[in-house]
């Protein structure tokens, strides 16, 4: 069993940064292919960006393609999100999570979880 925490939430304003972490514990984050998802109020689970467990192949939901970065250092047992010029709609609470099916942006494929952070984007 792993175990997931996320920091780097807070609050910005349109079009600043902020760089999102998440370090596991329990098991090496190597055995797993990984996600960052997102969930605003009243809306959905949505996948952000992924990341295969070699750091081979990524991907990205069109709404953040060219403003986001992920990336993971196995070493250190974390994953980043890098979120350039961040826009209200950004506003959600951040999750990463583990999978054994590589790329993939379904929610239920993935079985670990952390509890989330914050970033609220707001002028």
């Amino acid at each position: 069993q792993v175990q997931l925490v996320e920091s780097g939430g807070g609050l910005v304003r349109p079009g600043a940064s902020l760089s999102l972490s998440c370090v596991a514990s329990g098991r090496a984050l190597s055995n797993y292919d990984l996600g960052w998802f997102r969930q605003a109020t009243g809306k959905e689970r949505e996948i952000v960006a992924a990341i295969t467990r070699r750091g081979d192949a990524t991907f990205y939901a069109d709404s953040v393609k060219d403003r986001f970065t992920i990336a993971r250092n196995n070493a250190r047992d974390t994953v980043y999100l890098q979120m350039n010029d961040l826009k209200p709609e950004d506003t959600a609470v951040y999750f990463c999570a583990t999978t054994y099916w590589g790329i993939t942006s379904r929610a239920s494929y993935y079985d670990y979880w952390g509890r989330g952070t914050q970033v609220t984007v707001s002028s």
